[in-house]
């Protein structure tokens, strides 16, 4: 498994595919396939049966996961994308945004 730079709660911006440009939040992050699910992003239509949950049934919007190297971390201070870095402050290991050398 690899370490992904993106986390769960931080705010994305899709750069790549039918959704480019929208932006949201990361809600679940599956590292064993490369994948984040972000709020409002990448909306499938799911069909359901009925059952005695749902009686109705019918078509469900909800998100499908996207690959992470569609997404780019938004910097918080200068509101565009930015690259992520690692670094060790004292016995820590750090996210820091690239252009704005904020800890994330």
């Amino acid at each position: 498994m690899t370490k992904l730079k993106i986390k769960s709660g931080d705010i994305v911006r899709v750069i790549a595919g039918d959704h480019k440009g929208s932006e949201g939040k990361v809600v679940r992050v599956y590292r064993e396939k490369n994948k984040a699910v972000v709020e409002g992003v990448n909306m499938v239509s799911k069909h359901t049966k009925p059952s005695a949950k749902n009686p109705q049934g019918g078509i469900v919007k909800k998100e499908a996961p996207i690959h992470v190297s569609n997404l780019a971390l938004v910097d918080a201070k200068t509101k565009s994308t930015t690259k992520v870095g690692f670094r060790m402050e004292g016995d820590k290991k750090v996210r820091f945004s690239k252009k704005s050398n904020q800890v994330i």
